[in-house]
């Protein structure tokens, strides 16, 4: 379920607290869900345990898990809802971003086309039905 990239740049227990993100956005995992040990974590994941307790520490202060002792952790009920105010909070570094590159002479339609762009590349990653200009013009 999680794979980590060890020729990333990106920390290791980044990678798989982005990965619990992104399965959480996408309801791979869902409020109730028991995740598995850290050794089978460790073992699937190929890294140190100490490492995947790094990892579900930070997810369990982001309030993503709840962890039980001897039992195990399962993500929380109102994970889902945590994870998508804490990403709105982002809008704040996009706003900076957008008046930095203002400044730098982009245009609100070059803005504009790109975040199509990212929308569009998203749907089409998540399967959400709709049909991709590649796909319209090879029906053609």
């Amino acid at each position: 379920m999680f794979q980590i990239d060890h020729m990333s740049r990106i920390p290791v227990y980044e990678q798989f607290i982005m990965q619990v993100e992104t399965y959480l956005l996408k309801g791979i995992l869902c409020a109730g869900d028991k995740l598995p040990s850290v050794r089978n974590l460790a073992l699937e994941m190929s890294i140190n345990p100490n490492t995947v307790q790094k990892a579900l520490v930070e997810i369990e202060r982001r309030g993503y898990i709840s962890s039980i002792p001897a039992k195990g952790s399962y993500i929380a009920e109102d994970a889902l809802e945590r994870l998508k105010m804490n990403k709105r909070k982002g809008l704040n570094e996009v706003k900076e971003t957008v008046r930095e590159l203002v400044l730098a002479g982009v245009t609100k339609s070059e803005l504009l086309e790109c975040i199509e762009e990212v929308y569009a590349e998203s749907t089409a990653k998540n399967n959400v039905g709709t049909v991709s200009d590649e796909e319209v013009s090879a029906n053609d």
